[in-house]
């Protein structure tokens, strides 16, 4: 790894760019990072560590040349064990983003919207891929901190040169690595359910009769396969999937009950709590 520019770790979850973000972290004491979502495109890059990575009931055991993506609606947190050094590029890509590249004539959201699908967002690139994938992410941590004539240009074409290769990678990489993935299938089927259901009812009575379980195997099994209880996990995704809602222009109120709130000024204080923002602010213009 060359000697190039870190970044220092915050726990932002916002972006301070109009279309993307790059980091490069290094931490010699792994952070504690909560589950969290946000409203963006995420490519996490593990480069080294110890990590699992929890998302919406799935835990991904990493290795270093390992990529996640997540979308806007994906509930998801590393769990870092001690004592190795935890490094890894993210980049972030506003959700309109890809919308921009649209004259370009690939769709270089394919990745994404192909893993959101079969909910299975890992990708373990090839030795000449890894190579490729790695060098432009150097290349995009050194740019940015230049400040000279076309550096903003240049760092456009890195990315877009790096989504091409990650898109390839992604639908190259075979099945069989599917091993390093621990899930169950019924919790699988239960967050598929909540994800499709978010406005009706989705109490542990329900739900233990929908699927035809006991509460308790629900209850246990739920929060050991997505580490969360299910009223955490719940009230997590109907408040994303509200935000979003605010981001393409629905009122609050509309929000409110389209995700399965029923009181109005509950749904304020829990959606201040989740985002430390008012649901007003996520209104777009």
């Amino acid at each position: 790894m060359l000697n190039i520019y870190k970044d220092e770790f915050t726990l932002r979850q916002t972006m301070e760019e109009r279309d993307f973000e790059f980091h490069h972290y290094l931490d010699l004491t792994p952070p504690d990072v909560e589950f969290h979502e946000h409203p963006f495109y995420e490519v996490f890059f593990f480069l080294s560590g110890d990590v699992n990575y929890i998302i919406e009931g799935r835990t991904y055991q990493l290795r270093p040349g390992d990529i996640l993506l997540t979308s806007n609606r994906d509930i998801h947190r590393p769990e870092i064990t001690r004592g190795k050094p935890y490094e890894r590029f993210v980049i972030w890509l506003a959700d309109d983003f890809f919308d921009r590249l649209q004259d370009w004539g690939d769709d270089l959201s394919a990745c994404f919207t192909d893993a959101a699908q079969r909910k299975y967002q890992l990708i373990r690139p090839d030795g000449p891929v890894l190579v490729r994938l790695k060098a432009l992410c150097e290349y995009l941590a050194e740019e940015q901190t230049k400040r000279v004539f076309g550096s903003r240009t240049l760092l456009h074409a890195c990315l877009i040169e790096f989504l091409v290769y990650l898109n390839r990678a992604y639908f190259d990489t075979p099945d069989t690595i599917r091993r390093d993935i621990s899930e169950n299938d019924k919790i699988n089927q239960v967050v598929a359910y909540i994800n499709d259901h978010v406005a009706e009812d989705l109490s542990l009575d329900q739900l233990s009769h929908v699927f035809f379980i006991s509460k308790f195997y629900l209850n246990n099994q739920f929060k050991r396969y997505t580490g969360l209880t299910l009223y955490q996990f719940i009230m997590k995704k109907r408040l994303t999937v509200a935000r979003n809602m605010l981001r393409e222009g629905v009122s609050v109120m509309d929000a409110c009950m389209r995700c399965g709130f029923n009181d109005y000024s509950n749904f304020l204080k829990a959606f201040k709590r989740e985002f430390d923002r008012n649901p007003k602010e996520f209104i777009s213009k």
